[in-house]
């Protein structure tokens, strides 16, 4: 990297001068965005935000590949192996702290531990795609809740997709100018609330179809052929993977002030209580009210062939806090692309909030924001090219790499047990990976005849 890296603890995690804050070597991305002035509460709301989003709806569907035993089996593992993982990466980034030199960024952690090409060519792309697919998601999944309001309330509506998309959009575009990842906290706070909100409204609604005569016949069985079951096990698999995925853990630690020790533990703790209510609760009713009918998005259940099962106004309310929450989320998913553009067009020794960087930043952060709902709009069958961004990039960002920088970083003997649980689950999930990116590939080549640019899906 041509930019030295702010890594002086002092400085960064202090209330340090204008005069220390100006220096040469510290880069507009870190100064200006990734600042460190948060608490252990608002990195559990970052963390929750940044994991129990919306996707959770999409629970109840992986396990129509995966049944009872599999979809909570792959549920629990999940839970347990992510909160290992960003607990690793926290333990490194705090060592490494204590030694003077902390690192912000997840391509500081690849420099730093494996050599500067994994951080530049390998680490760097990889989470930037991750994040940048993670905004268009969160567009196109906005505009279908948005069109699904719509149709509710006009069942004869002419609007199309694209345009409920470039819609939630605008409002994107409006949150996008907060300045930085801290003071998205009180956001995040409210997003933790929708998310607990809509994932309530689901398991109710789901329970209450279940166990009425209104839903539709309980099956269970797995659908398809011996081959179609296979690659569905490990579409499941991805879907989970993507759904407990983060990709930002050090970006988020990195909001805490000092000192950073324990706190991102705590910040865990917060966030996984939340995780364990609204992943569970929604994946197993819905599971149990719709069986193998489960759709992609669970509230698509709520209407069968536009017969209502619930009340309109809870499928309003439902869907009202999925958008809410999908807007914070996607402001989340965006910092890494912000600490990018401020560290290109900003200068770290004028003002945060002078012209020079004001003017950059707003034109910077508004084009990636319409380029991304651009994106969603032109393909609003992302969702199946996500699964293999998915596999590529939440697979070794938080199943494999956090296993490979604890052991090089503390360098546990060979003969101890955690050295091999590491290396055992680095190579697993790296297997896993592969094989489910084959299995998208294989879903994007089957669905390849009904994708149409700007299609109202």
């Amino acid at each position: 990297m041509d930019t030295m890296l702010p890594t002086s603890t002092a400085v960064h995690e202090t209330d340090a001068s204008p005069q220390q804050h100006r220096r040469k070597d510290v880069d507009a991305g870190a100064l200006f965005v990734l600042k460190s002035k948060g608490s252990w509460m608002h990195c559990g709301y970052h963390l929750t935000t940044s994991i129990a989003g919306p996707p959770l709806l999409s629970l109840p569907y992986a396990f129509t590949f995966l049944g009872w035993t599999g979809g909570i089996f792959c549920l629990v593992i999940g839970a347990l192996v992510t909160f290992y993982s960003y607990n690793l990466i926290s333990l490194v980034l705090e060592h490494h702290a204590h030694l003077g030199n902390r690192q912000l960024r997840f391509r500081d952690m690849a420099h730093d531990i494996l050599g500067p090409r994994w951080g530049q060519f390998f680490v760097g792309p990889i989470q930037f795609v991750v994040c940048y697919s993670a905004e268009v998601l969160c567009a196109l999944l906005g505009g279908q809740c948005m069109k699904a309001i719509y149709l509710l309330s006009n069942p004869n509506g002419t609007m199309k997709l694209y345009e409920f998309v470039v819609i939630f959009g605008c409002f994107m575009l409006i949150l996008a100018q907060i300045p930085s990842f801290h003071s998205l906290r009180h956001v995040n706070l409210v997003s933790l609330v929708l998310c607990l909100a809509y994932s309530a409204c689901a398991t109710v609604a789901s329970i209450y179809i279940g166990d009425s005569s209104k839903g539709p016949k309980k099956d269970y069985s797995l659908k398809g052929g011996t081959t179609n079951r296979l690659f569905g096990v490990f579409n499941a698999i991805a879907i989970i993977a993507t759904t407990y995925g983060n990709g930002i853990v050090p970006e988020i630690q990195a909001t805490l002030a000092a000192p950073v020790k324990g706190k991102m533990l705590k910040g865990l703790c917060v966030c996984y209580a939340v995780i364990i209510f609204t992943f569970f609760s929604v994946a197993i009713s819905g599971y149990w009210a719709f069986g193998n009918e489960a759709a992609g998005l669970i509230l698509s259940n709520f209407v069968d062939n536009g017969k209502l099962l619930v009340p309109k106004w809870f499928i309003y309310m439902t869907y009202i806090f999925t958008i809410t929450q999908l807007s914070a989320v996607g402001v989340v998913y965006l910092q890494p692309t912000n600490v990018v553009l401020e560290q290109t067009f900003g200068d770290p020794k004028s003002p945060e909030f002078s012209l020079r960087n004001v003017i950059p930043r707003l034109i910077s952060r508004s084009l990636a924001i319409i380029t991304a709902t651009t994106i969603a709009a032109m393909l609003p069958f992302f969702g199946d090219i996500n699964s293999l961004i998915g596999a590529f990039g939440f697979m070794p960002l938080d199943f494999v790499l956090p296993m490979v920088f604890f052991n090089v970083t503390f360098k546990p003997s060979k003969r101890s047990p955690i050295f091999w649980v590491n290396a055992f689950m680095a190579v697993a999930f790296s297997a896993l990976g592969a094989i489910a990116a084959v299995a998208a590939v294989r879903q994007i080549i089957l669905d390849a005849k009904t994708y149409r640019l700007f299609a109202n899906v």
